[in-house]
């Protein structure tokens, strides 16, 4: 408990870096390169401490910390240290360079994510590039295909591409620079490749999702497109473009819903004028997504989890019989964190700029981009109404109750047709768009879904705010409720688990529905129920904890990894806390394992990637192997003391 609570930031949340890949370090230098912003030599120093500490073995750089090495991300990382000025004979710039000349298909196989970031640098052609043409958002809305009805990180992503790619923008670097990356990336001279033969040339261990026949049809005419579309039509198309991109930028205070369309916008905004009034703020804003310590150096992380980290530290920490003075004074601060993070003012004009409605809800971060999130929100408000019920945290400062049904009512504006619930909007197309994927490294990324662990963070939240506050719309909420629990019954897998989405994967999804349903008020002996205990008990291993391996992501089965997970331990015991007796001997075994492993200043090590998006791209959340530990310890207790 005090080693959690020593990670209390000043702000009075709680935060650990959400580690993922160096994608977005290497793009943050490819577009300071190109805005003439260069980063100062401490900057410098510890951006080429991250890429040391990051690259495998052999040279290469991968999607996540256990994957094996992309040609996308090793030919980005290569392109960055040679813009901060690092030789082609540094070391780690010959074992990469090494590494992508050893590839079948070499760079000129680099997924169209990096054919795009390598022809604005002029080491690749536009015509080798598959058409992201700009007037896709100016097809009429109710198309099935529309972009408004992607999902909106890939919509605001396939936004600032298209703006770029359609300007046919190239940077003014260097010509013996850009002379010299020519040569070294491809094994071929540069001007004999045919780059237009290579647009659908796709390194093979990059590809997590083919380009489909449809797809292919489609590009195929987009190339001819490209080549005879209308002057006036393609300036319409870039304006509307830019004002979108504009629109975003304010909106998010300059930060985008995250730093990979952050960083498009910054440089569409720099191409559209090179001294737009929101391009100082647009480049200020990118460093919100800066993590930077000694060990590993400087790097963007993904997302900040200002907001979902702290709903799960509450909730832990309401578990504890008689809080001390201390812990009431730790909590006060993070309930005031969450009274300040809440969106309490709608986003103007969202439904022109095809998003829903924020006001109510709680981003992932601390809500200074303003794009909330149906989870987000329900775990901020189970850790609140945690904390409210128990009468050791009764000084703590409440939220007024009509904050909290605005928070309920952000939830239910995400619940889709078939009871479950999406992230930041609802659904708004059907599986078939999944057809035209075009990120090829990511799975299951066109549109909203109804995912099983929002799903089951709405469904306690609304049970929890229900407890509370019996008076609000009971006819309603129950509705809801009911329907989400057929949706999360419905998806049980035939073992008694769930399948994950944003977590590793079957153990992360059944302890969130298994928390779900009792919170409900679905009995611990319903089938379900018995059935997601029996899953978990059958996957114990004999030193009494857990192990899923992230390939159960990649091959949707189960698989075991070597060594045991604290986190994985974790969630199977507040699951099976959930469903079986305290003194069960499968919980008596992961208890002591877990306690176990407990370091001598209240930690516990941090192991193998636990989280994931899109299928393919796995995250380390580094605070996950803290509070997740001492809520199956304090949860425990709660139930064994009959608290």
């Amino acid at each position: 408990m005090d080693y959690l609570l020593s990670q209390q930031k000043l702000t009075g949340d709680f935060e650990g870096e959400m580690v993922w890949c160096t994608m977005i370090l290497a793009q943050a230098v490819i577009v300071r390169t190109i805005l003439g912003r260069p980063y100062d030599a401490q900057d410098r120093r510890q951006i080429l401490r991250h890429f040391e500490v990051t690259q495998a073995s052999d040279g290469s750089w991968g999607m996540h910390p256990e994957s094996p090495g992309y040609v996308f991300f090793t030919t980005l990382a290569y392109v960055a240290l040679r813009l901060l000025n690092v030789s082609s004979e540094d070391a780690m710039a010959q074992r990469a360079r090494r590494w992508l000349h050893q590839q079948p298909v070499g760079v000129e196989g680099i997924p169209t994510w990096g054919k795009f970031w390598l022809a604005i640098l002029g080491l690749y052609e536009y015509k080798g590039l598959n058409a992201i043409p700009p007037e896709l958002f100016l097809l009429p809305e109710w198309l099935p295909f529309h972009p408004r009805r992607f999902y909106c990180h890939t919509r605001l992503i396939y936004l600032g591409l298209a703006y770029i790619s359609g300007k046919r923008f190239v940077a003014s670097l260097p010509e013996g620079l850009v002379a010299d990356l020519q040569s070294e990336l491809y094994t071929t001279p540069y001007k004999n490749i045919r780059f237009e033969k290579l647009r659908h040339t796709l390194a093979r261990g990059d590809v997590y999702v083919p380009i489909t026949p449809v797809l292919r049809l489609i590009y195929d005419g987009l190339a001819i497109f490209e080549r005879w579309h209308g002057k006036k039509l393609r300036e319409k198309a870039l304006r509307v473009c830019i004002e979108r991109i504009e629109y975003e930028q304010t909106t998010t205070r300059h930060q985008g819903i995250s730093p990979v369309n952050g960083l498009l916008n910054t440089l569409a905004l720099y191409i559209e004028n090179p001294s737009h009034p929101e391009l100082e703020a647009s480049l200020a804003g990118v460093e919100a997504w800066r993590w930077e310590d000694e060990k590993e150096g400087l790097r963007y992380v993904g997302a900040r989890s200002n907001t979902w980290d702290t709903g799960f530290v509450l909730q832990a920490i309401s578990e504890v019989s008689s809080p001390e003075n201390r812990i009431v004074t730790a909590m006060t601060k993070a309930v005031q964190f969450l009274d300040h993070a809440q969106m309490t003012q709608e986003t103007r004009d969202f439904a022109h700029y095809w998003r829903d409605p924020a006001l109510g809800g709680w981003c992932f971060s601390d809500g200074a981009h303003r794009w909330p999130v149906s989870d987000c929100t329900a775990e901020a408000l189970s850790g609140l109404v945690s904390l409210y019920e128990h009468p050791g945290f009764s000084s703590v400062p409440r939220l007024e109750p009509e904050r909290l049904r605005d928070g309920i009512r952000f939830i239910l504006s995400r619940q889709n047709a078939d009871g479950g619930f999406g992230t930041y909007e609802r659904r708004r197309a059907g599986k078939l768009l999944e057809l035209i994927n075009p990120s090829e490294m990511f799975g299951q990324c066109m549109t909203e879904l109804s995912y099983i662990e929002c799903t089951a963070s709405s469904l306690a939240a609304i049970s929890h705010v229900r407890h509370l506050d019996p008076e609000f719309e009971p006819e309603r909420l129950e509705a809801v409720s009911q329907r989400a629990i057929a949706l999360l019954k419905g998806q049980q897998k035939q073992d008694g688990s769930w399948q994950g989405f944003w977590g590793i994967n079957y153990t992360y999804a059944t302890f969130h529905v298994s928390r779900a349903l009792r919170l409900a008020g679905v009995d611990a002996h319903d089938e379900a129920l018995q059935r997601a205990a029996t899953f978990l008990k059958s996957h114990q291993r004999a030193d009494g904890g857990w192990s899923e391996h992230y390939t159960s992501c990649l091959e949707e089965r189960y698989i075991e990894q070597p060594e045991t997970q604290v986190v994985m331990t974790s969630w199977a015991l507040l699951g099976l806390l959930e469903i079986l007796p305290a003194n069960d001997p499968a919980i008596a075994r992961g208890l002591l394992w877990l306690l176990s492993k407990q370091n001598p200043d209240g930690s516990w090590p941090n192991q193998s990637v636990n989280g994931v998006f899109f299928g393919a791209a796995m995250l380390d959340y580094r605070l996950y192997h803290t509070y997740f530990p001492v809520w199956a310890i304090t949860r425990y207790n709660h139930i064994i003391k009959g608290v």
